[in-house]
């Protein structure tokens, strides 16, 4: 004698009405997994071409500042050596006029 659980099951129209409807639900999770995976991909590259973006303007700003930095100490300079020549003409006049 067969064992009850392997004994053929009549299926009537309400059993295959669910049967389709948790088929068609099924469907519908793996079509949702996969629209929200696509979906968290596309934010992931997004969001790495705007580190890049930002990374390469604070390198630009950055380049920039330093750029500027040095034609700053450049200026000083000149103005250093411009003074320290003042005060030496200076010297040499009182120097001159003294004697």
């Amino acid at each position: 004698m067969t064992p009850r659980f392997l004994q053929p099951v009549s299926v009537n129209k309400h059993h295959k009405d669910v049967l389709n409807v948790a088929l068609v639900l099924e469907v519908v999770i793996v079509v949702e997994v996969v629209v929200v995976e696509v979906v968290v991909i596309v934010v992931a590259v997004v969001v790495v071409i705007v580190v890049v973006v930002v990374e390469v303007v604070v390198v630009v700003v950055v380049v920039e500042e330093v750029v500027v930095a040095e034609v700053v100490v450049e200026v000083v300079e000149e103005k250093e050596v411009a003074a320290v020549v003042e005060v030496l003409l200076v010297v040499v006049v009182v120097v001159v006029v003294a004697v």
